[in-house]
């Protein structure tokens, strides 16, 4: 027989977050702290109890001996023994013994269940009733110790969380915890993330230096071979043959040299910009289409713009390689004549946005958080072509993520992409510096 798995209703189910609450630290030391002076007080009243009750019994069979084996001996009138044994029996000294040894029993039976009922009510009753108090009032202590004590923890956890925050990968490095206080284990703790903060922040430094100065050495071996290139291909004795071996060269080179540069782009805009002065990327918007007509021209694809507009704070030239990397990989990637590419730029939901859409070969939606990684292309693309060096999104990214903002795309119904850019406002009322 086939069995079945009901699932109840995603309704009915409970939610994600209280399945992944739990009790805090401090929480559980309060309440152990608390339960444990409980648990003591408890065994320290019982044990207190248990001794009274023995006293009281062991006295009360004291005196009911003592009165059975004096037979001879008439009871004393004088009121001195009676108001001895009526201190011991808790009475008044005015109290006066039974005239029998019956009634003597009796007597001192009823006042000895007498003592024991004020003891239980004085000792266990109200003795419990304080123990409650005084627990409760050491379980608010304790969790007053337990946040002074944790502290240090908090500060460690706020540390990291802001860190792991950050929009880069090495954002935040450069942070560090400082915690001053007793030499102690949490102390330790702080000064070991501290160290493996300053070694990750070297070795993401290290990284970007060497490929910025990777870079800049290999621009000069790539500027003489264009020049050597282009030298033999203007000789008067050049052949056909080559001139187009200089043509594939030369085209190879510039490729090259575009690397080259977007690596050095992509090198300097993972540093987050700290000068930051007031830009409308408006003006970026209209710039840039300018700057992209002459290539789009040439691709057959129409490059149409709607500015309005954004103030933003940043680096403009930054800004502006952002906005030209969307609108050039729209032109390069898209259908060719008949294609287009719109650019718009405004406000929305308190943020400055600019948004780039272009016709295009179909993105399949799992392929287009890739894009942003350097050196992926989609499909054919990834052949090593002129197109491009596979950084321009990565770019984007990046300068978005350094002024504060960050960089989405979705896929287009019908082709092509849709790339938005998201930066924050700027309050300044100086002027915005022209692209």
């Amino acid at each position: 027989m086939r069995s079945r798995i009901l699932l109840a209703p995603r309704s009915l189910r409970p939610p994600r977050a209280l399945l992944r609450r739990r009790i805090t630290l401090r929480t559980r030391l309060a309440l152990i702290y608390g339960g444990t002076f409980l648990v003591a007080g408890v065994l320290l009243l019982g044990v207190t109890y248990t001794l009274f009750d023995q006293q009281i019994g062991g006295t009360g069979t004291r005196i009911f001996t003592a009165q059975k084996g004096d037979k001879d001996e008439k009871p004393p009138l004088s009121g001195d023994e009676p108001q001895v044994k009526g201190k011991i029996l808790g009475q008044s000294p005015d109290a006066s013994p039974p005239p029998d040894a019956t009634e003597a029993e009796k007597w001192m039976a009823e006042q000895q269940e007498q003592l024991r009922d004020a003891a239980t009510t004085s000792l266990v009753t109200q003795g419990g009733i304080a123990l409650l108090v005084v627990g409760g009032a050491a379980t608010a202590f304790g969790w007053l110790v337990a946040g002074r004590v944790l502290a240090p923890l908090h500060r460690v956890t706020d540390t990291a969380r802001r860190i792991a925050g950050a929009p880069a990968a090495d954002r935040g490095l450069h942070e560090r915890i400082a915690l001053t206080g007793p030499d102690d284990e949490v102390k330790d703790l702080a000064d070991t993330f501290d160290t493996m903060l300053e070694r990750l922040d070297r070795s993401f430094d290290g990284q970007r230096r060497f490929v910025a100065n990777a870079s800049h050495e290999l621009r000069t071996p790539l500027t003489l071979g264009r020049a050597l290139v282009e030298l033999a291909m203007h000789r008067p004795t050049a052949s056909d043959d080559v001139k187009r071996l200089g043509t594939d060269l030369l085209e190879i080179n510039i490729r090259h040299e575009r690397l080259i540069g977007g690596l050095l782009m992509l090198a300097g805009s993972e540093r987050e910009v700290t000068e930051r002065l007031p830009v409308d990327m408006a003006d970026v918007v209209d710039h840039v289409i300018v700057q992209t007509a002459p290539e789009a021209e040439q691709a057959g694809v129409t490059v149409h713009g709607t500015a309005d507009e954004a103030l933003t704070g940043g680096d403009a030239l930054l800004l502006e390689r952002l906005v030209y990397n969307l609108v050039e990989n729209g032109i390069r990637h898209n259908t060719g004549d008949g294609g287009w590419v719109g650019v718009t730029s405004g406000v929305r939901a308190g943020k400055a946005v600019v948004e780039v859409g272009n016709t295009g070969p179909v993105v399949p939606p799992y392929e287009v958080a890739a894009l942003f990684e350097p050196f992926r292309r989609l499909g054919d693309d990834r052949v090593a072509t002129t197109k491009g060096a596979g950084l321009g999104l990565s770019i984007v990214r990046s300068v978005a993520r350094a002024h504060g903002g960050d960089a989405a795309a979705r896929p287009r119904e019908g082709g092509g992409m849709t790339v938005t850019v998201t930066l924050p406002l700027c309050d300044d009322t100086e002027p915005a510096e022209p692209a």
